[in-house]
């Protein structure tokens, strides 16, 4: 199936359209900063963590187990999470649990289940 992408057949610019975009578009190095936020998203294991943590805090164990993972790969992921602010970790004892960082994170992941899987 070949998708057909709509044309404008005009050659007319819409300059005042444009300028007023313009003006509200980040600078390149912000959106760079977003897209790799937003990458994060597109790895399996990190929504895993993530769609977990959304409903439970939990430890680097129990998530390794859900998720049928090791233990180094969980930590290596949320180790990336972390560096990205979307986890946060407390430790009790020698215990350290994570859960999502706040609740703008629970949002974007809700967003993305009401955009995608709620339209199946």
């Amino acid at each position: 199936m070949v998708c057909k992408i709509e044309m404008c057949d005009c050659n007319s610019i819409h300059q005042e359209v444009v300028e007023v975009v313009r003006e509200q578009i980040p600078e390149n190095k912000k959106i760079d900063v977003i897209a790799e936020f937003y990458k994060i998203f597109s790895d399996s294991t990190k929504l895993k963590i993530l769609w977990a943590l959304n409903i439970s805090e939990m430890c680097v164990c129990d998530l390794a187990v859900l998720i049928n993972v090791t233990k180094s790969a969980i930590s290596h992921q949320l180790k990336s999470l972390k560096e990205a602010n979307l986890v946060r970790f407390r430790k009790e004892g020698k215990n350290v649990y994570y859960s999502l960082a706040d609740n703008c994170v629970k949002e974007i992941i809700e967003k993305g289940v009401i955009h995608t899987i709620n339209k199946i």
